[in-house]
Protein backbone atom coordinates (compact mmCIF):
# COMPACT_ATOMS: atom_id res chain seq x y z
CA UNK A 1 0.00 0.00 0.00
CA UNK A 2 1.67 3.26 -0.68
CA UNK A 3 1.82 6.45 1.54
CA UNK A 4 -0.82 8.41 -0.29
CA UNK A 5 -3.26 5.75 1.11
CA UNK A 6 -1.43 4.90 4.57
CA UNK A 7 -0.63 7.94 6.22
CA UNK A 8 -3.54 10.63 7.38
CA UNK A 9 -3.21 14.06 5.79
CA UNK A 10 -2.57 15.77 8.83
CA UNK A 11 0.14 14.27 11.50
CA UNK A 12 -2.19 14.68 14.51
CA UNK A 13 0.79 15.04 17.37
CA UNK A 14 2.59 18.51 15.89
CA UNK A 15 0.02 19.42 13.50
CA UNK A 16 1.86 19.65 10.36
CA UNK A 17 1.19 18.43 6.73
CA UNK A 18 2.34 15.51 5.88
CA UNK A 19 3.35 16.18 1.79
CA UNK A 20 4.84 13.52 -0.45
CA UNK A 21 6.80 14.92 -2.86
CA UNK A 22 6.68 13.88 -6.64
CA UNK A 23 8.88 16.69 -8.25
CA UNK A 24 11.63 18.30 -6.71
CA UNK A 25 12.74 21.42 -6.48
CA UNK A 26 15.31 22.33 -9.71
CA UNK A 27 13.53 19.46 -11.94
CA UNK A 28 13.08 19.93 -15.54
CA UNK A 29 10.43 16.82 -15.08
CA UNK A 30 7.44 17.29 -13.60
CA UNK A 31 6.86 13.67 -12.05
CA UNK A 32 3.63 12.34 -10.96
CA UNK A 33 2.21 9.18 -8.66
CA UNK A 34 0.51 6.93 -10.63
CA UNK A 35 -2.16 5.86 -8.43
CA UNK A 36 -3.04 3.10 -10.54
CA UNK A 37 0.06 1.74 -11.70
CA UNK A 38 1.26 2.60 -8.17
CA UNK A 39 4.64 4.06 -9.02
CA UNK A 40 6.35 7.46 -10.38
CA UNK A 41 5.64 8.39 -13.94
CA UNK A 42 7.46 11.22 -16.22
CA UNK A 43 4.11 13.25 -17.36
CA UNK A 44 6.06 16.36 -18.50
CA UNK A 45 9.19 17.98 -19.59
CA UNK A 46 10.08 21.81 -19.12
CA UNK A 47 11.75 23.25 -21.87
CA UNK A 48 15.71 24.36 -21.35
CA UNK A 49 15.70 27.30 -19.08
CA UNK A 50 12.89 25.92 -16.60
CA UNK A 51 12.28 24.00 -13.53
CA UNK A 52 10.45 24.08 -10.74
CA UNK A 53 10.89 26.63 -8.50
CA UNK A 54 10.26 24.72 -5.39
CA UNK A 55 9.35 20.97 -3.99
CA UNK A 56 5.92 19.75 -5.65
CA UNK A 57 4.04 17.17 -3.69
CA UNK A 58 0.85 15.37 -2.96
CA UNK A 59 -1.31 15.36 0.24
CA UNK A 60 -2.07 11.75 1.27
CA UNK A 61 -5.91 10.47 1.79
CA UNK A 62 -6.99 13.62 -0.17
CA UNK A 63 -8.78 14.19 -3.61
CA UNK A 64 -9.04 16.91 -5.37
CA UNK A 65 -11.86 17.65 -7.93
CA UNK A 66 -9.81 16.14 -11.11
CA UNK A 67 -9.46 13.00 -9.09
CA UNK A 68 -5.95 13.42 -7.47
CA UNK A 69 -4.60 14.19 -4.58
CA UNK A 70 -4.56 17.98 -3.48
CA UNK A 71 -0.83 19.55 -4.66
CA UNK A 72 1.32 21.74 -2.24
CA UNK A 73 4.24 23.73 -3.49
CA UNK A 74 6.73 23.02 -0.77
CA UNK A 75 8.94 26.19 0.53
CA UNK A 76 11.87 24.87 1.43
CA UNK A 77 15.88 25.65 0.19
CA UNK A 78 16.96 22.14 -0.76
CA UNK A 79 15.37 19.79 -3.41
CA UNK A 80 14.11 16.62 -2.15
CA UNK A 81 13.29 13.64 -4.04
CA UNK A 82 9.95 11.33 -5.42
CA UNK A 83 8.51 9.91 -2.81
CA UNK A 84 9.89 11.65 0.80
CA UNK A 85 7.72 12.67 3.20
CA UNK A 86 7.65 16.47 4.16
CA UNK A 87 6.56 17.53 7.30
CA UNK A 88 4.75 20.78 6.09
CA UNK A 89 3.25 24.19 7.94
CA UNK A 90 0.49 25.05 5.75
CA UNK A 91 0.32 29.00 5.01
CA UNK A 92 -2.27 29.39 2.57
CA UNK A 93 -3.53 29.28 -1.42
CA UNK A 94 -3.42 30.58 -4.37
CA UNK A 95 -7.04 30.14 -5.77
CA UNK A 96 -7.12 29.51 -9.39
CA UNK A 97 -8.80 28.83 -12.79
CA UNK A 98 -7.22 26.32 -15.27
CA UNK A 99 -9.15 26.66 -18.89
CA UNK A 100 -8.34 24.00 -20.86
CA UNK A 101 -9.92 23.21 -24.78
CA UNK A 102 -12.25 25.72 -23.79
CA UNK A 103 -13.17 23.86 -20.55
CA UNK A 104 -12.63 26.02 -17.02
CA UNK A 105 -12.22 23.86 -13.76
CA UNK A 106 -10.69 25.45 -10.56
CA UNK A 107 -6.75 24.65 -9.62
CA UNK A 108 -6.06 25.68 -6.40
CA UNK A 109 -2.25 25.20 -5.44
CA UNK A 110 -2.00 25.30 -1.82
CA UNK A 111 1.33 26.54 -0.47
CA UNK A 112 3.33 25.53 3.13
CA UNK A 113 6.98 25.43 4.65
CA UNK A 114 8.90 22.97 5.22
CA UNK A 115 8.90 22.32 9.15
CA UNK A 116 12.83 21.68 8.20
CA UNK A 117 13.51 24.51 6.31
CA UNK A 118 15.83 27.38 7.99
CA UNK A 119 15.32 29.73 5.24
CA UNK A 120 11.38 29.67 5.60
CA UNK A 121 10.84 28.87 9.45
CA UNK A 122 9.79 31.89 10.63
CA UNK A 123 6.97 31.33 7.94
CA UNK A 124 3.48 30.93 9.61
CA UNK A 125 0.68 32.27 6.96
CA UNK A 126 1.04 33.44 3.46
CA UNK A 127 0.94 37.00 4.71
CA UNK A 128 4.38 36.46 5.62
CA UNK A 129 5.95 35.33 2.34
CA UNK A 130 7.60 38.05 0.50
CA UNK A 131 5.48 39.53 -2.13
CA UNK A 132 7.81 39.29 -5.01
CA UNK A 133 8.55 35.62 -4.65
CA UNK A 134 4.51 35.30 -4.46
CA UNK A 135 4.89 36.43 -7.77
CA UNK A 136 7.18 34.56 -9.22
CA UNK A 137 5.71 31.76 -7.86
CA UNK A 138 2.22 32.65 -9.99
CA UNK A 139 4.23 33.71 -12.98
CA UNK A 140 5.74 29.83 -12.92
CA UNK A 141 1.92 28.42 -12.60
CA UNK A 142 0.99 30.91 -15.35
CA UNK A 143 3.93 29.67 -17.85
CA UNK A 144 4.01 26.21 -16.98
CA UNK A 145 0.39 25.93 -18.01
CA UNK A 146 0.88 28.47 -21.11
CA UNK A 147 3.46 25.41 -22.49
CA UNK A 148 0.68 23.24 -21.90
CA UNK A 149 -1.67 25.64 -24.14
CA UNK A 150 -3.90 25.63 -21.18
CA UNK A 151 -4.70 29.44 -19.22
CA UNK A 152 -4.27 29.48 -15.27
CA UNK A 153 -5.58 32.73 -14.07
CA UNK A 154 -4.99 33.28 -10.07
CA UNK A 155 -8.19 34.82 -8.46
CA UNK A 156 -6.57 35.48 -5.25
CA UNK A 157 -4.30 34.45 -2.58
CA UNK A 158 -5.97 33.48 0.68
CA UNK A 159 -4.73 32.77 4.40
CA UNK A 160 -4.31 29.51 6.30
CA UNK A 161 -8.02 29.06 7.41
CA UNK A 162 -9.18 28.74 3.69
CA UNK A 163 -6.14 26.34 2.74
CA UNK A 164 -7.34 24.25 5.48
CA UNK A 165 -10.89 23.98 4.49
CA UNK A 166 -9.68 23.16 1.03
CA UNK A 167 -7.68 20.02 2.85
CA UNK A 168 -10.35 19.47 4.63
CA UNK A 169 -12.70 19.05 1.52
CA UNK A 170 -10.32 16.91 -0.12
CA UNK A 171 -10.44 14.28 2.62
CA UNK A 172 -14.32 14.41 2.73
CA UNK A 173 -13.80 13.80 -1.51
CA UNK A 174 -11.31 11.02 -0.44
CA UNK A 175 -13.51 9.21 2.16
CA UNK A 176 -16.45 9.23 -0.41
CA UNK A 177 -14.97 8.02 -3.23
CA UNK A 178 -14.51 4.80 -1.46
CA UNK A 179 -10.42 5.27 -1.21
CA UNK A 180 -10.58 6.00 2.53
CA UNK A 181 -13.38 3.53 3.54
CA UNK A 182 -10.98 1.50 5.69
CA UNK A 183 -8.83 4.48 6.19
CA UNK A 184 -9.52 5.68 9.84
CA UNK A 185 -10.65 9.58 9.95
CA UNK A 186 -7.46 11.81 10.96
CA UNK A 187 -8.35 12.88 14.22
CA UNK A 188 -8.74 16.50 15.04
CA UNK A 189 -5.37 18.00 15.22
CA UNK A 190 -3.94 21.22 16.97
CA UNK A 191 -2.63 23.86 14.54
CA UNK A 192 1.16 23.89 14.18
CA UNK A 193 2.41 27.15 15.70
CA UNK A 194 5.57 28.67 16.65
Amino acid sequence: MNALFQLPAWDSTSGLLHVIVDTPKGSRIKFKYELAKRCYAASYLFPPGTSFPFDFGSIPQTLAADGDPLDVLVLMEEPSFPGCLVPVRLLGVLEANQTQEGKTNRNDRLIGAAEASRTFRELRTLDDVPDRLLKEIESFFVFYNKDRSRVFKVLGRFGRDRAERLVEAGERRFRQKGRGRNAPRTPRRRRARA
